[in-house]
């Protein structure tokens, strides 16, 4: 009787934390079209009615293209998460060395590390592999890294480290930029933080860390995410080392 309570609570929690989820991302997916199209609109609206000159509206174009490049990668995070969601979804594990993810880490960010100066540095056995599903581990590798060079300083070091322990594989992701206050953590999953921009102005919309957690957990897997402020983040993956 008492197993059958626990699971009930079990699939009850669950399915909260999927309604909150699901919530979130509606709520976020609406606040930023209405941010996006209503800037927008508003500016074509007091061009045409001569409110601004030309040169103005122009001025304005940059400001608008990076709200743009924000939604755009929110509709293809929400996309990315919402094909887990329908359907009989079921991973792919194939077995993956730990440089090729370093390298695939490293050959996207090139420009955004050499425009900052940081140097990413691979730290354990370079041996090392793990079987996973490709796709969803380096989304979550992607999202993780690009917090990390967002909130790194010119001229600071980002590590991807690897240690393997019996079956179990831990993936870190290290920096030592901005860092966030610990009164934050406890919600780092929720949508009730703030949004920090990077140091260089990188805006975000605090989406990512909950999908990763999401794919984290259809691989088995946990996160851990460690941080103090002005020191610096490491975030660690703890996967199989197998999946069947």
């Amino acid at each position: 009787m008492n197993d059958f309570i626990n699971e009930l609570q079990l699939k009850i929690k669950r399915l909260e934390n999927e309604i909150n989820f699901k919530n979130g991302l509606i709520s976020i997916l609406s606040h930023d079209s209405k941010e996006l199209f209503g800037t927008f609109l508003l500016l074509v609206e007091e061009l045409e009615q001569k409110n601004i000159d030309e040169e103005v509206f122009f001025n304005f174009l940059p400001q608008v293209k990076r709200d743009a490049q924000k939604n755009l990668q929110t509709i293809q995070d929400s996309i990315s998460w919402l094909k887990t969601q329908y359907g009989e979804f079921k991973i792919k594990p194939v077995k993956i060395m730990v440089t090729d993810l370093f390298h695939y880490l490293e050959e996207k960010y090139a420009a955004k590390l050499k425009e900052k100066n940081i140097k990413f540095y691979f730290k354990g056995d370079q041996n090392a592999f793990l079987t996973s599903d490709r796709i969803l581990l380096e989304y979550v590798l992607d999202k993780i890294f690009n917090n990390a060079v967002k909130y790194s300083f010119q001229d600071q070091d980002i590590y991807l480290q690897v240690i393997t322990e019996g079956d179990q594989v831990v993936l870190s992701i290290i920096d030592s930029g901005t860092g966030m206050n610990e009164k934050y953590l406890s919600g780092i999953y929720t949508y009730g933080n703030p949004i920090f921009l990077g140091t260089s102005g990188e805006k975000g919309v605090g989406l990512s860390l909950k999908i990763v957690k999401n794919f984290i957990s259809l691989l088995y897997g946990n996160i851990q995410i460690i941080s103090a402020e002005n020191k610096g983040t490491t975030v660690s993956l703890f996967l199989r080392k197998f999946i069947e």
